[in-house]
C-alpha cells in the first residue's frame, strides 16, 4: 500500500538553509566536538583568505563567557551593497546563500581555503544567534540572524546580547535588515562575526577544545608571515590568581621577543592588557622556516634549507558567464611554492603539507613532487660520493631508499593556487596534477645545489646529510640481513625447499612476493617476467585437493598442499605463526578463465582453512590478467590496450571508434597466461608499477566459515538448493573470469 501512495505529493523541498539544520552532517562532518570545531575553523578561514589576499593583517578570536564565539579581522569587510540576482546585501548573500561568495570567480581571490561557498551560510543556519558588524566607506553596519533567518532582537541589555531574547524574522516583502549602527574613519574596514552554536544542533558531547583552537591559530600565523591572530578567552574566573592573570604569550624564536604591538625589539617581559582573561598572541615573519624550526626536535644535522618560487600552469575550469552560466574555458594559474626542510639526528620524520592554508594530511601532487626531486638528488650525489661515503655501487642491494632519506627529516610543503582541487570533501589529498611537475622541477634545481654542496654554505651541511642517509640505508641492509635468518632459519633447516621452487634473493622479506602459477607454460613466462630480487614462482599443476573435504592427513600427504605450507614456512594449523611467513605477499596467477576460478577457490579453502592469519592480515591475493591485447595503429603504432572482459572489450573499441583511432582488427585474445610473452606478463600482471591485483578480505569469519563449508563441503544438497535459491540474482559482472 505504501508504493501506491507515493507520488509528487510525498515529495518533500528543503528552502535556503533548512536543508543544512536537516542534514548537518553533509556539511561538518558530525554534531559532536569535531562539528563543533569545524564551524570555528570555517570562520577564521574566511578571515585567513582576507589575508592571503593582502587586505587583512589581524585577526582576534574572543572566547566570551557567555559560550559565544567571535572572530575579528581588518580585512576589506563583507561587502554591503546589493547584489544584483538576489536583490539582497552582500551580507546577507554571503551568511544565507549556500554556494555563494568571491571564491567562484577568478579576481577576489588569488588562493584561498576556503572554496565550497558554504562556510559562514552553514554556521550561521547551526547557530542560535549571529550578530554580524562590518565596516565599510566610514560606517558600521550591523545584521543578526536566528537559525540562519535574518531579523531582529530586542535585547534588555545591549552590552550583552543573548539568542533568548526576543526575535522577529524579517517578512518576505520587507527590504534587509542591514542597519548602519555608527562612524568609522573612511580608512577603517573589517568583519566581526559573533556567534552562539544551537544547542538543538550539537549533541550533549560537544566540547570546545581550546588546545586545538591554539595549536591551529599556531599553525596558521607560520604559513601567513607578518599576520597576528590574538585569541583571548573571557572563561578565566576572577580569582585574581596569577597563572590566570592576562599576558600576552608570544611564540617567537629564542633571539627575539615579539612585542604585544607586533613590532620586533629588544627581549623584555609581556605586560598584562586584559584584565581577567587569559590572551595569546602569534606572529611570525619568517614563515615555513619558524615552522620547521618549532617542529624539530633533537640535534639539528642540517640548517633549514628552503625552496621557493613560482612558476604557471594551464587548467581546464568552469567559469561564471554574465548571465550566470556556466562554461569551459582554459585560464593560466600561478603556482607559488614555498618549502622548508632539517635533518635532524633523530629518526621519526615530520613531514606536514598544505594548500594555501589548508592542511593536507594525505599528501598529494605538491608532497609527491617534492619527495620525487629530493630522491633523486640524494642519489645521485650519493653515487656522485660513492667512494667516499664507502658505498658499492656494484652491490643492487645497496641503493638508498625513500625510508633512509625520511628518517629525521623535518619538512613543511606549502603552495598557493587558484582554486585546488581536492580529492574528496575533507581536503586531505590536493588533486591537482600540473602542481607536482612543478614542484619537482624547483626541488631539482634548488634541492640538487643545496646536496651537491655546489650552493655557497652548503657543503659542510650536505656531507653530514649524506653521511646520515647513507648510515641509515647500511642500518637498514643490516637489519633486513638479520631478520631473514631468523625468519628463514625454521623452514630451511626442517627440509630443503621443493625443487620447483623458483625463490627470491634473501634479504627482501618486507616486499618478498610468492606468485602460485597454474602449469608449466606459464612458469616459463613467469621467469623470464619476474624481478627475482623480491619475487619467487611455485608452479601447481591443475587443481589441486578440496581440502574442505579431506581430513588433515590427506592435506599433508598431498605434494602440492605440502609445498605451500612449507614453502609460506609459517606452519599450519594451530600452530601457525604469522611472524615466520618467508613472503609479504601470497600471489594466486591462474589464467582468466572457469578453470583458474576453481583453481583460485581450491587456493583460498587451503588458505582459509590451514593459514588463515595470511587473509586477516591481507598478504593474499589474486592477480588479475587480461583477456584481450588491442594493437593500436596510425600514430599509435606499437601502442596497446589491454581489456579484462568481453564488456570491457566492447566499449573500449567503441570508444576507439568514436575518437578515430585505428587498431588492427585481429585482437589477440589469451586463452591463458603461457600465451603471453615475458614483456607482457610483466606490464599487465607482475611489475608493482603497472599491475592490478586483488586483494583477499574476509570482514566476517563466521560468514565466510559458513559459505566454504557450503560450497566447498561435501553436503550437495545444501549447495543445489542455494544454486537454485540465487539464480535470479545472478549478475554476470561479479564472476570473477
Amino acid at each position: 500500500m505504501a508504493k501506491e501512495n507515493y507520488g509528487a505529493g510525498s515529495l518533500t523541498v528543503l528552502e535556503g538553509l533548512d536543508a543544512v539544520r536537516k542534514r548537518p552532517g553533509m556539511y561538518i562532518g558530525t554534531t559532536d566536538s569535531q562539528g563543533l570545531m569545524h564551524c570555528l575553523w570555517e570562520i577564521i578561514d574566511n578571515s585567513v583568505d582576507e589575508a592571503l589576499a593582502g587586505a587583512c593583517d589581524h585577526i582576534v578570536v574572543t572566547l566570551h563567557s557567555d559560550g559565544s564565539i567571535e572572530v575579528a579581522d581588518n580585512g576589506r569587510g563583507i561587502p554591503v551593497d546589493v547584489e544584483p540576482k538576489t536583490k539582497l546585501t552582500g551580507v546577507e548573500v554571503v551568511l544565507t546563500k549556500l554556494h555563494a561568495g568571491a571564491k567562484f570567480g577568478n579576481s577576489s581571490y588569488g588562493a584561498s581555503g576556503g572554496l565550497h561557498g558554504v562556510g559562514s551560510s552553514v554556521v550561521n543556519a547551526l547557530s542560535s544567534r549571529l550578530d554580524v558588524e562590518v565596516d565599510r566607506d566610514g560606517k558600521t553596519h550591523h545584521m543578526s540572524f536566528h537559525q540562519g533567518h535574518p531579523g531582529v532582537y530586542t535585547d534588555a541589555d545591549p552590552e550583552h546580547p543573548s539568542p533568548d531574547a526576543p526575535f522577529k524574522r524579517t517578512r518576505k516583502n520587507r527590504p534587509t535588515e542591514l542597519e548602519i549602527i555608527g562612524k568609522v574613519s573612511p580608512k577603517t574596514t573589517g568583519t566581526r562575526i559573533r556567534y552562539w552554536a544551537d544547542p538543538e544542533i550539537f549533541n550533549d558531547t560537544a566540547e570546545f577544545s581550546y588546545e586545538q583552537l591554539i595549536d591551529r591559530v599556531r599553525q596558521t600565523s607560520f604559513l601567513v608571515p607578518g599576520l597576528k591572530i590574538t585569541v583571548i578567552d573571557e572563561n578565566i574566573p576572577e580569582t585574581g590568581d596569577e597563572s590566570v592573570d592576562a599576558m600576552v604569550e608570544v611564540d617567537a624564536p629564542a633571539d627575539e621577543t615579539t612585542q604585544a604591538d607586533g613590532n620586533t625589539g629588544d627581549a623584555q617581559p609581556a605586560q598584562p592588557r586584559y584584565s581577567h582573561a587569559r590572551v595569546e598572541e602569534f606572529l611570525h615573519n619568517g614563515g615555513v622556516k619558524d615552522f620547521v624550526d618549532f617542529l624539530s626536535k633533537g640535534e639539528s644535522v642540517s640548517d633549514i634549507w628552503r625552496i621557493t618560487g613560482e612558476d604557471t600552469y594551464v587548467e581546464e575550469t568552469q567559469a561564471v558567464g554574465e548571465g550566470g552560466e556556466l562554461h569551459a574555458q582554459k585560464v593560466t594559474r600561478d603556482c607559488a611554492v614555498d618549502i622548508a626542510m632539517r635533518w635532524t639526528n633523530g629518526y621519526d620524520t615530520t613531514l606536514r603539507s598544505f594548500v594555501n592554508v589548508v592542511e593536507t594530511p594525505g599528501g598529494g601532487m605538491h608532497v609527491d613532487g617534492f619527495l620525487q626531486g629530493i630522491t633523486k638528488q640524494i642519489r645521485k650525489a650519493v653515487e656522485d660520493n660513492a667512494r667516499k661515503l664507502k658505498v658499492n655501487l656494484k652491490d643492487s642491494n645497496m641503493k638508498v631508499e625513500r625510508d633512509d632519506i625520511m628518517a629525521g627529516l623535518v619538512a613543511v610543503v606549502t603552495v598557493r593556487i587558484a582554486e585546488p582541487q581536492f580529492q574528496g570533501q575533507t581536503k586531505d589529498v590536493l588533486g591537482t596534477a600540473q602542481v607536482k611537475p612543478i614542484v619537482t622541477r624547483m626541488t631539482d634545481r634548488q634541492f640538487g645545489e643545496m646536496i651537491t654542496g655546489s650552493k655557497r654554505g652548503y657543503k659542510e651541511q650536505s656531507g653530514r646529510v649524506l653521511e646520515k642517509i647513507v648510515g641509515e640505508m647500511h642500518a637498514r641492509i643490516q637489519a633486513r640481513k638479520t631478520k631473514e635468518v631468523t625468519r628463514r632459519k625454521n623452514a630451511l633447516e626442517s627440509a630443503s625447499m621443493p625443487p620447483k621452487l623458483s625463490d627470491c634473493q634473501p634479504g627482501n622479506d618486507d616486499v618478498a612476493e610468492l606468485f602460485i602459477v597454474e602449469g608449466d607454460s606459464a612458469l616459463g613466462t613467469a621467469k623470464a617476467a619476474r624481478n627475482s630480487g623480491f619475487q619467487a614462482l611455485l608452479p601447481i599443476r591443475g587443481k589441486i585437493l578440496n581440502v574442505q573435504k579431506a581430513s588433515l592427513a590427506q592435506m599433508l600427504s598431498n605434494k602440492e598442499c605440502a609445498a605451500i605450507i612449507q614453502v609460506v614456512g609459517a606452519g599450519s594449523g594451530a600452530s601457525f605463526d604469522i611472524e615466520q611467513a618467508r613472503y609479504d605477499k601470497i600471489i594466486m596467477m591462474t589464467d582468466a578463465d572457469v578453470d583458474g576460478a576453481h583453481i583460485r577457490i581450491l587456493l583460498l579453502t587451503l588458505f582459509y582453512r590451514y593459514m588463515r592469519p595470511l587473509i586477516e592480515h591481507g598478504h593474499v591475493y589474486a592477480a588479475v590478467p587480461p583477456l584481450h591485447r588491442i594493437a593500436l595503429t596510425g600514430s599509435h603504432k606499437g601502442e596497446f590496450i589491454y581489456t579484462y572482459s568481453d564488456d570491457e572489450l566492447a566499449g573500449k573499441l567503441a570508444e576507439l571508434d568514436g575518437r578515430h583511432i585505428g587498431y588492427n582488427d585481429d585482437i589477440q585474445r589469451y586463452k591463458g597466461l603461457g600465451e603471453m610473452d615475458a614483456d607482457q606478463l610483466a606490464d599487465t600482471t607482475m611489475d608493482p608499477r603497472t599491475r592490478m591485483l586483488r586483494r583477499i578480505r574476509m570482514e566476517d569469519a563466521e560468514q565466510a566459515s559458513e559459505i566454504f563449508s557450503l560450497l566447498m563441503g561435501d553436503d550437495v544438497p545444501p549447495r543445489k538448493a542455494f544454486i537454485v535459491e540465487n539464480a535470479d540474482d545472478f549478475d554476470r559482472s561479479k564472476i570473477d573470469t
